[in-house]
């Protein structure tokens, strides 16, 4: 048998990391085996993730008892939870990033959602989880939104690892790369060290197919030549993958830069482009179309559990990301020609991003107030009559 696929991806630049995480995973020592088995190298979470794991599980349910009865609210145990969780797997992670001398390695916790569009509360919540975490190998995720940007600038300009999430168009990275530039000039400037400071885009990826299928599929419908249709018919399922292709084209451009080369001379590092959102959602497409096609050095898939067990089944390692460019190119364009605008496409995306979060936070709020109440009501209940039943007497 071969060598793994998810760990030949290594050998073509790009790691994996995991866009899950739950305590079962880590204390069941499953986490552990993917590091060791799998090559992973990281651990992504969000506020939809934290739903899922502590909602429809009970692993975390005797420590939201102990903190109901110690008075803390809902928001004080999620994120008591959440820290604790990011603490562990920072823990597990650690050799791995000492190993690639602080590259990979590390474990993701987000601010609150409701934050998404303020940016000075941005601030203060990303300083206080780096400090609540308290490990080397913990990035904060900030949502790349317009208020999100000067947010950026300043905790990385603190040296505060940062993983910018909810990226959808080409414009809004170049703006978050720039960012990274800028932070990392202010701090050469100030003679503070470079090497320490790390950061990641994540790109969404297939999410982006979704909601363009959904048009393409409308103007298909509306058609009126044969060739009308054709034109449109030939867009399915490429343009998130095109999307991101020419996103990697303007990370070579920045990065390959003069800008950077004299950051780079003194020990800055690159802010790789994280593939984040890459199961396949459309049953009718490869159940590894996106983590297949976006394979190139200084990249990230952070696959969830069903995409890293395909790819480990049937992946195969080929420098993807470089293929199909003048497609890719032409793809865009042809957007526009079927009548279908981009650039809302990824505002509303970004938009539905940050209240999707949003939604799912209120949900784990709401579900660690139903397991507080229920505790309150086990405590607030009559004790069982120690007098002997009719029955019995």
């Amino acid at each position: 048998m071969g060598e793994n696929p998810l760990k030949q991806l290594k050998a073509a630049g790009q790691s994996v990391w995991f866009d899950y995480i739950r305590r079962w995973e880590i204390t069941s020592g499953h986490l552990k085996r993917l590091i060791e088995e799998d090559g992973l190298s990281g651990v992504t979470s969000n506020p939809s993730i934290f739903e899922k794991a502590i909602a429809d599980s009970q692993d975390y349910d005797k420590e939201i008892e102990e903190l109901a009865n110690d008075g803390k609210g809902a928001e004080q145990i999620f994120e008591t939870l959440a820290v604790e969780d990011i603490q562990t797997a920072a823990d597990l992670f650690l050799p791995t990033y000492r190993a690639t001398d602080a590259r990979d390695g590390y474990v993701s916790i987000e601010v609150s959602p409701g934050l998404a569009h303020d940016t000075e509360g941005t601030i203060e919540e990303a300083r206080r989880l780096f400090r609540e975490v308290n490990r080397p190998n913990v990035m904060v995720k900030v949502p790349g939104t317009a208020e999100g940007l000067p947010a950026i600038r300043q905790l990385l300009s603190e040296a505060i690892n940062i993983n910018i999430t909810l990226l959808f168009a080409v414009e809004r990275y170049e703006q978050v790369a720039n960012a990274y530039l800028a932070a990392l000039e202010k701090l050469a400037t100030e003679g503070k060290p470079l090497k320490t400071v790390a950061s990641v885009a994540s790109f969404f990826v297939s999410r982006i197919d979704t909601v363009v299928d959904k048009q393409l599929d409308s103007r298909l419908r509306a058609a009126i030549t044969a060739a009308e249709a054709g034109k449109v018919a030939e867009l399915f399922g490429t343009v998130a993958i095109s999307n991101a292709k020419l996103a990697y084209q303007r990370f070579k451009e920045i990065f390959g830069g003069q800008r950077f080369a004299r950051l780079a001379q003194k020990g800055a590092r690159v802010q790789r482009l994280l593939w984040a959102s890459t199961s396949t959602k459309n049953p009718k497409y490869r159940d590894i179309l996106y983590a297949a096609e976006l394979i190139g050095p200084n990249t990230i898939d952070t696959m969830p559990a069903s995409t890293m067990e395909a790819f480990r089944d049937h992946g195969e390692v080929r420098a993807s990301i470089e293929e199909g460019l003048a497609d890719s190119r032409q793809n865009m364009s042809r957007l526009a020609e079927v009548g279908i605008d981009f650039a809302a496409v990824t505002r509303k995306l970004e938009a539905q991003g940050v209240e999707a979060f949003a939604n799912d936070y209120h949900k784990l709020l709401a579900s660690i107030d139903e397991k507080r109440a229920h505790v309150a009501g086990q405590a607030n209940a009559s004790p069982p009559s120690s007098q002997p039943s009719a029955a019995n007497r």
